[in-house]
């Protein structure tokens, strides 16, 4: 029985999700502080999906849209909670080894694979946004040009490759070489900072031209005009849960029982950045809303400053995720020593295993306790599953329909 067996108790060792204290003499590290552990989730949720969100808002419209985010965010409380309660009572500091408890060496091997390629996929969008940003990009044939070619023109040091390189070189190499995750928590703080300074940059844009009348409030509800649109609605889900997926983020803490406030913390911050960044987002640009709402800072704005906010914005998004960047290599790292697999389907799968099965709470002792699931746990699981498999079920059927559909348009 995999909750009992000691092979895979001693397999748990690695990636600690909750670590042991290790002061000592020396001057050896003691933990991570409750504010760095919190910058450093924070970071972690708050990357690249932060600009699809508005989008969000066009399809569902303003109050679904808003109304799921606030339901995407409590559930990945709830997801967290339940990793966090069941590596306690199976006496494992570790994501992966909660895995290997409920499901075997396969399941920890199928949940380190889905987290390597979900941070790899993660790192590459990351490399392709900056790139964008700095050196060019072409959106929906219109070419967008970068802030460094805007700034110094078209040079060897302003070009895509050059970009990307420098940055590798100077930025990432140096950050992402720290032993401990808890060394970042200040590059971790001002990426919260910028993402906070966006937030109320487009806030002020979006009341101003409120105020001034020359934007009116946006629609409420979606529009429901075909059974393509109903389905399309459902694309946006995947969206959210890439939003707030975290779960393979490690916190070296001082006292591990800080935890949970650390998880209700940074995704009640980070719901609140969402929130704000959808609504004004999605009031400023409406129905002009890009897939990517970074794409809607390069024109003028119809207010004064404008281009000097579109730099604001563009760098600032820039430089957030550099800091991005590390956070997400490092638990990339632990796991090599698809999304809503890690955030939904895993801890829900590991609540509805336990339901039944023995937790062997001390090796050396024959104390035991029966199934530690509840009925709120397995109600939760169940409808997180259900989301995620056909949200994500729905989503790709939607492209593929989408993707087929332009295609016999542009031939007739």
């Amino acid at each position: 029985m995999p909750f009992s067996d000691p092979k895979y108790r001693r397999s748990q060792k690695a990636t600690p999700l909750l670590p042991k204290d290790r002061g000592g003499a020396g001057g050896e590290f003691d933990g991570a502080s409750f504010t760095g552990a919190v910058f450093n989730l924070s970071t972690t949720i708050v990357g690249a999906g932060i600009m699809a969100l508005p989008a969000t808002l066009k399809q569902l419209g303003a109050i679904p849209g808003l109304i799921t985010i606030l339901l995407a965010g409590m559930l990945t409380e709830k997801s967290i909670e339940i990793i966090l309660r069941f590596s306690k009572a199976a006496k494992t500091g570790s994501y992966s080894g909660l895995a290997a408890d409920a499901f075997s060496g396969a399941g920890r091997n199928i949940l380190q694979l889905c987290i390597v390629m979900n941070n790899v996929g993660m790192l590459v969008v990351y490399m392709i946004i900056i790139g964008d940003v700095l050196s060019e990009t072409w959106s929906q044939g219109v070419h967008h040009t970068g802030v460094m070619k805007e700034w110094f023109g078209l040079h060897w040091w302003t070009t895509r490759s050059s970009i990307l390189l420098l940055t590798t070189i100077f930025i990432f190499a140096p950050l992402i070489s720290f032993k401990r995750v808890d060394s970042l928590r200040y590059t971790s703080a001002l990426s919260v900072i910028l993402a906070v300074v966006f937030v109320v940059i487009i806030a002020g844009i979006a009341i101003a031209k409120l105020i001034s009348g020359s934007i009116g409030m946006p629609k409420l509800l979606p529009d429901l005009v075909s059974q393509a649109s109903f389905w399309q609605l459902f694309t946006t889900v995947p969206i959210l849960v890439t939003a707030y997926i975290c779960h393979h983020n490690k916190n070296e803490l001082k006292d591990p029982s800080q935890m949970k406030s650390i998880v209700r913390t940074s995704i009640t911050l980070c719901t609140s950045v969402y929130v704000a960044t959808s609504f004004f987002g999605f009031l400023l640009f409406g129905n002009e809303t890009m897939d990517d709402v970074l794409a809607n800072f390069d024109g003028e704005l119809g207010i004064p400053f404008s281009s000097l906010l579109n730099d604001i914005v563009r760098v600032s998004y820039a430089i957030h995720l550099m800091l991005v960047f590390p956070i997400v290599f490092y638990s990339l790292r632990l796991n090599v020593a698809a999304t809503v697999s890690v955030g939904f389907i895993f801890p829900a799968a590991i609540a509805l295993r336990c339901r039944n099965k023995i937790l062997l709470l001390d090796m050396k002792s024959s104390q035991r306790i029966h199934g530690i699931a509840t009925k709120n746990d397995r109600v939760v699981s169940w409808i997180m599953i259900l989301l995620a498999v056909s949200s994500s079920t729905v989503a790709i059927c939607s492209d593929i329909y989408g993707l087929v559909s332009g295609s016999e348009g542009a031939e007739a």
